[in-house]
């Protein structure tokens, strides 16, 4: 079947059993019982009270779940704010207060960060709900339950509201205007087609990263929205995705750079037992991809490598394995909606060949930081935004990233800020000053060093960098804590206080190219 412009609510009505969803454990879910899922929480998040402009939160696993809920909010006019998973209960009740969600809803496997986060936000009884069981939350099937499976009335547009990081350590929502019309009226798959993606009737989608990543569920929303069969991973490895591909005939999905690591530690007799010549777009980004691993991937899986620079606010640039080919190391130009541009620090457009701040402005709308007009305005230049990296643009306007945030750590695709780490770090009493960087890291590309000034009265050494390490478990996830801490007698800073964290982070990377 054909996609239409109407996305899947019309799909579903027109051929309700078509299968359009296969979870991770096999499970295949058709266009019509999703759309019943989708229109009965709608009914049952209404019923909770919440309006068109509300948010409700989701700490969720890679499953139906996660698609009912992005369903009920696009078509309901709701915000759906996607929470990492692996964040502890204090970074979840940040988000969700600071988002308005009215409701929470949480799988078991996260329970206790989930319930510890409801508490802290002093989210209501009646408004958290649990898939499985978690102490205090409502059964999520009352929130279907008894609900009706037919259209909701009053339908209209939602977004996806995702949390990103910034340096100054806190999480930030970006929320984008909702238009006010029924989803019907915007092609909601039209973003894929910039990787060429189109609505072929055999497309499939394979989801092997978490869902609550921005580009992740907007990949596979969109494939969803113009007719294409979703293929689930919940926990991914890299055998399994080969499974996947073979048994299901996947012709598209979206990676970062760790995963082709892994994929291509396999062993060859592995790796030549599965199929996967149905692969058509192996579409890469989120962190950089080092030159032997991407041509090791093209010579293996072919022109299907493609790879993408863009952030959670927008985008952005693409390049082909072609492009990149031709000029290797090239994260791509422009997409046909968006527009990129360098600027020096004073805010004069550089020509082509210079290095300094790259920008990207997209001709579908804007964005602000939630509650952050001070940070909405300080990244941008008239229409264009900035996350931070440093690049320049050729002649040709392809896009050459020469640096990023100095001070971000990107560990297996993860964006990771230090100033957070830093906070968690200068709780402990024992801790005068600190540092977070990343060091080298053969598989993940980076993991998280801290460098620690005593406070006067407590002894460097063994058991207190253990004593530090157990105190960052407590209060921050897995992948942001430091994974050892070296102390130094004093930090290198200027009168003013500035400290000089490559004097710390270089000789972490001596006979090493840190990949930027």
């Amino acid at each position: 079947m054909t996609a239409t412009p109407n996305g899947f609510w019309g799909q579903a009505t027109a051929d309700p059993g078509r299968t359009v969803l296969i979870a991770p454990d096999g499970e295949e879910w058709t266009a019509g019982r999703l759309h019943a899922a989708a229109n009965q929480l709608v009914h049952g998040l209404r019923a909770a009270g919440l309006e068109r402009g509300d948010a409700f939160a989701a700490v969720l696993p890679n499953g139906v779940e996660f698609f009912t809920a992005y369903l009920a909010a696009s078509q309901a006019g709701f915000y759906l704010v996607p929470v990492n998973h692996h964040l502890v209960g204090p970074e979840i009740a940040w988000i969700v207060a600071d988002s308005g969600a009215k409701v929470l809803i949480a799988h078991e496997r996260f329970g206790e960060a989930a319930r510890q986060a409801a508490d802290e936000a002093g989210l209501p009884a009646g408004q958290r709900y649990a898939v499985g069981t978690v102490d205090g939350f409502r059964p999520y099937g009352r929130l279907l339950g008894g609900q009706p499976e037919s259209a909701p009335a009053d339908r209209t547009l939602g977004w996806v509201m995702n949390y990103t990081s910034g340096t100054t350590g806190r999480p930030r929502g970006i929320r984008r205007p909702l238009p006010g019309k029924p989803p019907e009226e915007t092609y909601l798959g039209g973003f894929l087609a910039i990787f060429g993606i189109q609505p072929f009737d055999d497309n499939v989608h394979l989801v092997c990263s978490p869902l609550y990543h921005t580009a992740v569920l907007q990949f596979a929303g969109a494939s969803l929205h113009i007719g294409h069969r979703i293929v689930l991973m919940d926990k991914w490895t890299p055998e399994e995705m080969l499974r996947l591909v073979d048994r299901h005939r996947c012709t598209h999905t979206h990676m970062v750079p760790t995963q082709f690591h892994r994929l291509l530690a396999l062993p060859e007799a592995v790796r030549s037992a599965y199929d996967v010549s149905s692969m058509r777009h192996a579409v890469h980004g989120a962190a950089p991809c080092p030159d032997h691993v991407k041509r090791a991937m093209i010579e293996w899986w072919g022109s299907c490598v493609e790879e993408y620079y863009a952030a959670s606010e927008g985008g952005g640039a693409f390049a082909t394995a072609e492009d990149w080919l031709k000029k290797p190391g090239t994260v791509g130009r422009a997409w046909p909606i968006s527009e990129l541009a360098v600027f020096d620090d004073a805010g004069n457009r550089l020509p082509a060949g210079r290095l300094g701040t790259v920008y990207m402005k997209m001709s579908t709308g804007g964005f602000s930081y939630h509650k952050d007009e001070g940070k909405t305005r300080k990244n941008r230049i008239g229409d264009f935004f900035t996350v931070g990296d440093l690049g320049f643009l050729d002649e040709d306007g392809y896009l050459f990233l020469r640096d990023r945030k100095i001070d971000m750590i990107i560990s297996g695709g993860v964006n990771i800020y230090p100033a957070e780490i830093e906070s968690a770090l200068l709780a402990h009493p024992a801790v005068a000053d600190a540092a977070a960087f990343g060091i080298p890291h053969d598989d993940w590309g980076e993991e998280v060093k801290a460098v620690v000034e005593p406070a006067e009265g407590y002894p460097a050494g063994p058991a207190l960098a253990a004593e530090i390490l157990a105190h960052c478990a407590c209060r921050l996830a897995g992948y942001k804590r430091p994974r050892s801490v070296d102390f130094t007698d004093a930090m290198p800073r200027d009168p003013n206080g500035k400290l000089y964290k490559r004097r710390l982070r270089d000789p972490y990377w001596a006979g090493r190219e840190r990949a930027v």
